[in-house]
């Protein structure tokens, strides 16, 4: 397959958004813009104001995309500060409540999870971790005094939201019930899709990924607890960090705000909709 696409000049990308039906107003301000930001990670904004094949919306400004991938840039960050809490909250409870249960080493025995966990894969998943973070002073505490065998509870100060959710996944579902109840008034299941989906949530944040009209690839399977019935979109998905959010007063009175002052400073009222809000009537 031949790849036949040649690059653009700042001011060829300004002169095809113009033929495309963007207003620009201000070529300075869209010639700064797409200096500082790849125009093909730009276009990835531009792709919902699309009409017709190569053509935008009537009224479609440079100055429109930019507000809204703004806001986007400020809410991603915004949204990555509650769940480094919620992250860091269910290490604490998961690994608080296996090392209880098992022991501090228990993690590293099969006897501790459930049948279909896969133990082998699971401790190797470790060893690229300890390997990956050798420059973390805890590790090496933990490599100079007791060969680099950890606790669970400095193990899961290595793992990812994706291998903090999979070990929850893993438990054996006795614990996991008794677990949950115990912090939250959900089931099990809920709490472990959930978690799936934050996982994703946060995965879109950490990479920088458009939030504006981009769906998430599933839907929370469960109502419980959010008010409404849940899809893929950021609304729900921020429902759900509520649900598990460890200061629900915090949430309320603090992020609901927050955002709510963002909405107003970027003007954002009418595209709320890209993110699953539905504009109230009259």
């Amino acid at each position: 397959m031949q790849f036949n696409k040649t690059p653009a000049t700042i001011k060829q990308q300004i002169e095809i958004l113009r033929q495309r039906g963007c207003i620009i107003d201000d070529e300075e301000y869209a010639r700064k813009c797409l200096t500082n930001i790849n125009y093909y990670r730009l276009a990835y904004y531009f792709a919902p104001f699309l009409e017709r094949k190569g053509k935008y919306r009537d009224g479609t400004t440079f100055e429109q995309i930019m507000k809204v991938y703004d806001f986007d840039r400020v809410l991603r960050r915004m949204l990555m500060t509650y769940l480094e809490e919620i992250e860091i909250s269910m290490r604490a409870i998961i690994s608080n409540y296996h090392a209880m249960k098992y022991g501090a080493l228990g993690y590293l025995n099969a006897s501790g999870f459930d049948p279909h966990h896969n133990h082998q894969a699971f401790l190797s998943k470790i060893e690229r971790l300890i390997e990956a973070n050798e420059n973390e002073e805890f590790v090496k505490h933990h490599k100079k005094k007791y060969g680099g065998i950890m606790p669970v509870w400095a193990a899961v100060e290595l793992f990812s939201f994706g291998t903090l959710t999979y070990f929850l996944i893993d438990m054996k579902s006795a614990d996991k019930k008794d677990m949950v109840s115990q912090h939250f008034d959900l089931n099990y299941r809920t709490v472990e899709d959930r978690m799936l989906c934050l996982s994703d949530l946060r995965n879109v944040c950490a990479h920088y990924t458009r939030l504006y009209e981009n769906p998430f690839p599933n839907a929370p399977k469960s109502s419980d607890g959010l008010g409404f019935e849940p899809d893929n979109t950021l609304k729900s998905y921020m429902a759900v960090a509520r649900s598990l959010y460890p200061d629900k007063y915090k949430w309320e009175n603090e992020f609901i705000p927050a955002v709510a002052n963002l909405i107003d400073e970027y003007g954002m009222i009418d595209y709320m909709s890209g993110y699953g809000f539905k504009k109230k009537t009259t």
